[in-house]
C-alpha cells in the first residue's frame, strides 16, 4: 500500500450516486499531474489530500493512483495554501484575495487565520466586514470538517455534513451518536439506510426497538414515495420491514417487527384501521397501517368534499347556452354543453379528457357563464408552469396552490378552515398531479358554499406523491363527472394529438417522418447509439429544422439512470450546449453548475418559495461567495453551495418530473434498456408535454412493448370507499 500527499488541481469526473471520482493532482516529485481514481466524493479543487492506495497502469488511460482511503489535510506549502484558500472553501476569499493573503503572511497564513484572524485587515483591500465574514466561515468550515471526518469514519458520504451542521450546529456529532435515526427524520436526503450504517458502526443492537421503529417508518414512507401507497396492509408491512432490517448473515424475525408495530400503535406513531376483505368476508379482517399525516388527509379530503356537496350554493345559476355560444361565436357539442351545465348546477364536478377534446374551450365557457352571474372565481394549478399555462388560456390570473393558500414556512397555510378563501368558485387544473396531502390542504380552504371544479386527464401518470386523488374521486361516484371524448377537427391535423389517443387506446402511432409532420421517430436500437443522436438533435438538427433555440427543446427520459437516462444526457448536453461557461461554475456532489445551465428544483423549499419540478436558468455564479442564482420565470432565487443538492441539471429530465409542464419540442428516448419503466401512461404523458413537435429516439420493439403494457400499479387508498360511504 502506497501513500501520497497531493493538491487537487482538476476534477475530471465525479458521480453523485456512487462517489466514483477521477481527478488530477499535483504530487511532489512528479512533473506532470497525477490521475487519482476512487471514491472521493466532496473533494474540492485546492483540497490537500493524504491518499492511500496503489499504482496501476490502465491500458487506455496509462498510469493512475487507485485510492482506497483518503483524508483531507491542511496544506504545508505556500503554493498549497494559496490553492486551498482560493478554491472558494472559505467565504470571502477567492483566488484574488487568496493570493494577497498568502503574499502577506506566506507559510504562516493558516496560523494567522486560526490564531490571529484580525491581522487579515493588514492585507490591502480587506476591511473589517470581510475579516468578519472570513472568521465566521473558517469556524463553520472547521465544524463541518469534523462532521465530515466523523461520517467518513462511519462509511457515510460526506455530502451531508453541511446539512447536519445546519440542523444541529455544534451539537451535531453528539446528536448523531445519541440517535442516528434522527437523521432520517430531520435531514433531507438522508434515509434509513444511511442512518442505519452509522448506527451499526456505533454498535446499536440490530433488534433494538429504536432501529425496528425507524425501519417500519422508512418502509411506509418509501412505499408511499415509490409506489404511491397511502397505507400498507399490516402483513405486507411486517414482511417488507423485516426484509429491510435483515442482512444475509442476520435475518430479522418478523415477530419482532409485529411487537414493535403494536407498541407504535399505542404511541400513535402509526394509525391502523380494520379492512374487511369484500372477496373473502368470512376470513379474518386485514389491518391497514397508515402514517398519521396520510390517515388524517384521507379522512379530511373525504369529509370536506362531502360537506361542500351538502352545502347549498348561495347563488343559483340558470344556464343560457345559446347566449354563451353567440358571445363566443362557437357551437358547443352536446358533451361540452353537459359539462357547462354540470359546472353551473352542481357544487362539485370533474371535467376530464385527453388532448384536443376541448377542455380549454369548455373551461372558458364555464368561466364566462360564471362571470355573467357575478360570481368571484379563483383559478389554481399544482405547479408554476401549469398555473402559467392556465393564465394564458383563460386570460385570468391563476396561482399555484401554495400561493393561492398563501403558504409560509413559519405559519403554514394562511387559508384554512378558520380562514377560507374569499371566492365563490374554485377551478383547479391538472388535478391528476395533486397528491392526497396537498388536496387536503386545498379543500380545507374552500368555503362550504363555494363551487369546486376539478379538471384533469386521468390517463396521465398519477401524482408523484401518495394517493390517486382525481381517479378516486371519479371512481367513487359521489361527484358528477363529464368526460370529453370527441377530438375536434382542428386537433385532428396534429399527429401529436392523434397519436396520443392511438397510444391511449393501445394502438401503434402513425409515424411517417414526413416534412410538415409534428411527430417523428429516429430509430436507434441501443442507448450507446441513442445518446449521441439525442445530443445532435437538440444542439443542431432540431434548431435548424424548426428554427427554434435549444432552450425550446426538452429531453424527457423514462429513467434517471443509464446511458440514455436523464442524468447522463444532462452531462452530455451541458458539455455540448454550455461549454463556454465551464469556468463560471460551482461543483457539488458530483454535479457542476455553470452560468446559463437549465436546472430543476427537486424538492419543495417553502422558505425559498420554489417547488419540486420548477425549471429555471442559472443567472449568476459567485465563485468567491460560493453561491449562485437561478431565474425561475420572473423570480430570482439564491442558493448557497450547501443547498445545491436541491437542484439538478434539466436539459434532460424524467417524464415523471415533467408532469404539468409543456414544451415547444420534446425529444424522448424509448429503448429496451428502459424496460422496467415502459408503460402506456408514461409514453402518453411524455408526448402530451409537447406543443409543436415530438421526436422519439429508440426502437419499434420498445415502443410497442410500452403501448401494450397498460398495467398501472394500483395504489392503496381508501378515499373512493370513504366518499362512497353514506356516513
Amino acid at each position: 500500500m502506497a501513500q501520497i500527499r497531493c493538491v487537487v488541481e482538476r476534477i475530471t469526473y465525479q458521480s453523485a450516486e456512487t462517489g466514483y471520482t477521477v481527478l488530477k493532482a499535483a504530487v511532489k516529485g512528479y512533473h506532470e499531474l497525477v490521475p487519482i481514481v476512487g471514491n472521493l466524493l466532496d473533494v474540492s479543487i485546492g483540497s490537500v489530500l493524504l491518499v492511500e492506495g496503489e499504482w496501476k497502469v490502465d491500458a487506455k488511460y496509462g498510469r493512475q493512483f487507485i485510492a482506497s482511503k483518503w483524508e483531507e489535510t491542511l496544506p504545508a506549502t505556500v503554493y498549497g495554501i494559496e490553492k486551498y484558500l482560493g478554491s472558494g472553501l472559505i467565504k470571502g476569499v477567492g483566488p484574488v484575495y487568496a493570493k494577497k493573503i498568502v503574499a502577506q503572511f506566506g507559510a504562516d497564513t493558516l496560523n494567522v487565520i486560526e490564531d490571529e484572524p484580525q491581522r487579515l485587515s493588514e492585507v490591502p483591500g480587506i476591511g473589517d466586514k470581510r475579516v468578519s465574514k472570513i472568521i465566521a466561515s473558517w469556524e463553520k468550515q472547521k465544524e463541518v470538517k469534523n462532521i465530515m471526518l466523523f461520517l467518513q469514519a462511519h462509511d457515510v458520504s460526506t455530502a451531508f455534513a453541511a446539512r447536519i451542521y445546519q440542523a444541529y450546529g455544534a451539537e451535531s456529532i453528539e446528536t448523531v451518536k445519541s440517535n442516528p435515526y434522527r437523521l432520517a427524520d430531520d435531514i433531507w436526503g438522508i434515509g434509513f439506510r444511511t442512518a442505519d450504517t452509522i448506527a451499526a458502526k456505533l454498535g446499536l443492537a440490530r433488534d433494538s426497538y429504536v432501529r425496528i421503529r425507524a425501519g417500519i417508518l422508512y418502509t411506509l414512507s418509501q412505499l408511499a414515495d415509490s409506489q404511491g401507497h397511502v397505507y400498507l396492509d399490516q402483513n405486507v408491512l411486517v414482511q417488507e420491514a423485516a426484509n429491510i432490517l435483515s442482512s444475509e448473515s442476520d435475518p430479522m424475525d418478523p415477530s419482532f417487527v409485529t411487537m414493535s408495530l403494536d407498541h407504535m400503535v399505542l404511541e400513535k406513531d402509526v394509525i391502523t384501521e380494520t379492512l374487511p376483505d369484500p372477496l373473502l368476508p368470512d376470513e379474518a379482517p386485514h389491518r391497514a397501517v397508515y402514517l398519521p399525516p396520510f390517515f388524517f388527509a384521507e379522512i379530511g379530503v373525504a369529509g370536506r368534499l362531502k360537506r361542500i356537496l351538502r352545502t347549498p350554493a348561495q347563488t343559483l345559476i340558470q344556464p343560457d347556452l345559446p347566449a354563451l355560444e353567440r358571445q363566443n361565436h362557437i357551437q358547443y357539442d352536446q358533451i361540452q354543453k353537459d359539462a357547462i351545465i354540470s359546472a353551473l348546477t352542481n357544487k362539485v364536478m370533474v371535467l376530464t379528457g385527453g388532448p384536443g377534446t376541448g377542455k380549454s374551450t369548455t373551461t372558458l365557457g364555464i368561466i364566462q357563464a360564471l362571470k355573467a352571474s357575478g360570481l368571484r372565481i379563483s383559478l389554481a394549478a399544482p405547479t408554476g408552469r401549469a398555473a402559467k399555462r392556465m393564465t394564458e388560456v383563460t386570460g385570468m390570473e391563476a396561482k399555484t396552490i401554495h400561493r393561492l393558500l398563501e403558504f409560509s414556512p413559519k405559519d403554514g397555510y394562511k387559508h384554512n378552515e378558520e380562514n377560507p378563501l374569499s371566492t365563490d368558485v374554485l377551478i383547479v387544473d391538472e388535478c391528476s398531479m395533486i397528491d392526497l396531502i396537498l388536496m387536503n390542504s386545498l379543500l380545507k380552504a374552500v368555503p362550504d358554499s363555494a363551487r369546486l371544479i376539478l379538471i384533469g386527464d386521468t390517463d396521465q401518470l398519477p401524482s408523484v406523491g401518495a394517493g390517486n386523488v382525481l381517479r378516486d374521486i371519479i371512481d367513487s361516484g359521489a361527484v358528477p363527472v363529464t368526460r370529453l371524448t370527441r377530438i375536434f377537427r382542428q386537433a385532428q391535423t396534429s399527429r401529436i394529438i392523434m397519436n396520443a389517443h392511438r397510444i391511449n387506446h393501445g394502438e401503434y402511432p402513425d409515424i411517417c417522418n414526413n416534412a410538415g409532420s409534428d411527430f417523428f421517430m429516429l430509430y436507434k436500437d441501443t442507448p450507446e447509439a441513442a445518446a449521441p443522436a439525442i445530443v445532435d438533435l437538440v444542439s443542431r438538427r432540431l434548431p435548424g429544422y424548426f428554427h427554434v433555440s435549444p432552450e425550446a427543446i426538452q429531453v424527457l427520459s423514462p429513467m434517471q439512470r443509464g446511458e440514455a437516462g436523464a442524468a447522463n444526457l444532462n452531462l452530455l448536453l451541458q458539455e455540448k450546449l454550455n461549454a463556454a461557461n465551464a469556468d463560471h461554475a460551482l461543483r457539488r456532489s458530483g454535479i457542476t453548475y455553470r452560468l446559463g445551465d437549465r436546472v430543476m428544483q427537486i424538492r419543495n423549499n417553502y422558505d425559498k418559495d420554489v417547488y419540486n419540478g420548477d425549471i429555471g436558468l442559472v443567472s449568476s455564479v459567485n465563485m468567491e461567495e460560493r453561491t449562485l442564482s437561478v431565474l425561475f420565470d420572473d423570480r430570482t432565487i439564491s442558493y448557497d453551495i450547501t443547498e445545491l443538492d436541491e437542484i439538478v441539471l434539466a436539459y434532460a429530465t424524467t417524464i415523471h418530473k415533467a408532469q404539468g409542464a409543456e414544451f415547444p419540442v420534446v425529444v424522448m428516448p424509448v429503448l429496451n434498456s428502459h424496460f422496467v419503466m415502459l408503460q402506456r401512461n408514461l409514453i402518453y404523458t411524455g408526448i402530451t408535454r409537447a406543443k409543436r413537435a415530438v421526436v422519439l429516439v429508440g426502437s419499434k420493439g420498445a415502443l410497442s412493448y410500452a403501448i401494450r403494457n397498460d398495467k398501472v400499479g394500483l395504489r392503496n387508498s381508501r378515499l373512493s370507499a370513504r366518499l362512497s360511504a353514506n356516513a
